[in-house]
């Protein structure tokens, strides 16, 4: 069953260092030439990376995770294939790739988790499937290589007492405290993934959601998701009180060294948080909590998903909540709440053991 992990959208991709053109924007960096590659094969994934670009509206951080794993590929084509285009490259090809990306860093390989593997082969996949299509080669010599299977991984989600001292963390006498309480009772209350919690205007918060712990309703936030998927999800009183203090004594004081950017969260310069921003203000609210658990953006997320279902929350609304496109990835969460009450049953019942 699937798990959701924090997409390349929330995490470092797993390809590996960054590209020399991770400062131009996803259109540059899908039509500039990259150096060090068979011209066919380089003009290919060009046009592979347009079609996911124009055609399949895929996020910036997908595009250049995207990227990154094509261009690790078809390096190790131009290293040790004999492959110059598309139509040269067979499924032998492809699949000595993968042992390279599995074969530890020690052994000449890259060392990859299987997880991370299985991403790139479906990055792959992917591109050959469409020069396939395109006409650009004759047949799909990616099609027979299965990415591997990781083992099941469940979320790591927080008991409720925990989250509420990294959300009581932040010093919220001062401007930056201000918002970063803000943030993390955002991200609580709301189970957006980092890049969409980042990524909010101040436009999408609705009148109530600013207002929502001196009147009591609730308000909503639009968040964008995955492939440009927009979704609205309620604001709760706790984290309406904490933006409506941010918006009112530390926004403005952000706001004042930028130039009018519209984001929800600023950082020092009055720009938009970046998501690293987001994951370093949760830490340390998390050291200052004194949390030894390992702890993500990602994990306030798991935590709100768990927590709904264990308060009996509907599946199929705590999906909606997610944003999952398939509910089969929202039930890995089920598995949890069934794990946590297992594990009260087991110590609990005079008659569970024994």
């Amino acid at each position: 069953m699937p798990v959701e992990t924090a997409s390349p959208a929330d995490a470092a991709s797993p390809v590996g260092a960054a590209s020399p053109l991770d400062d131009a924007s996803p259109a540059d960096r899908a039509t500039r030439p990259v150096p060090g590659l068979p011209p066919a094969l380089e003009q290919a994934m060009r046009r592979y990376l347009q079609h996911l670009t124009v055609e399949r509206g895929l996020s910036d951080n997908t595009l250049t995770s995207y990227r990154r794993d094509l261009e690790r590929y078809l390096g190790h084509l131009a290293a040790e294939s004999a492959a110059a285009g598309p139509a040269d490259v067979v499924t032998a090809d492809v699949r000595a790739f993968v042992r390279h990306l599995a074969r530890p860093a020690g052994e000449g390989g890259v060392g990859l988790s299987t997880r991370s593997v299985a991403r790139a082969v479906v990055s792959v996949r992917g591109m050959h499937r469409f020069w396939a299509r395109e006409g650009l080669a004759e047949v799909d010599a990616a099609e027979p290589v299965a990415p591997p299977r990781p083992g099941e991984r469940l979320p790591k989600a927080l008991p409720v007492d925990t989250v509420a001292r990294i959300l009581d963390a932040p010093d919220r006498e001062t401007p930056a405290g201000l918002r970063d309480a803000a943030l993390l009772e955002f991200l609580y209350s709301s189970g957006s993934r980092i890049s969409e919690a980042v990524g909010v205007d101040r436009d999408d918060l609705s009148s109530q959601a600013v207002t929502a712990g001196a009147s009591g309703d609730e308000g909503f936030v639009r968040l964008r998701g995955k492939g440009g998927k927009e979704r609205i999800v309620p604001v709760g009183s706790y984290a309406g009180k904490a933006i409506g203090a941010y918006l009112v004594r530390g926004r403005p004081q952000f706001a004042v060294k930028g130039r009018g950017n519209p984001a929800l969260f600023l950082n020092a310069r009055g720009g938009r948080l970046t998501r690293q921003g987001a994951w370093l203000i949760l830490n340390r609210a998390a050291e200052r909590a004194h949390v030894t658990d390992e702890v993500s953006p990602h994990t306030l997320r798991h935590s709100f998903a768990t927590h709904l279902l264990e308060g009996g929350a509907d599946i199929r609304v705590v999906q909606e909540l997610l944003g999952h496109a398939s509910l089969t990835t929202t039930q890995i969460y089920t598995k949890v709440t069934a794990d946590t009450l297992r594990e009260v049953f087991l110590t609990s019942h005079p008659r569970a053991l024994g």
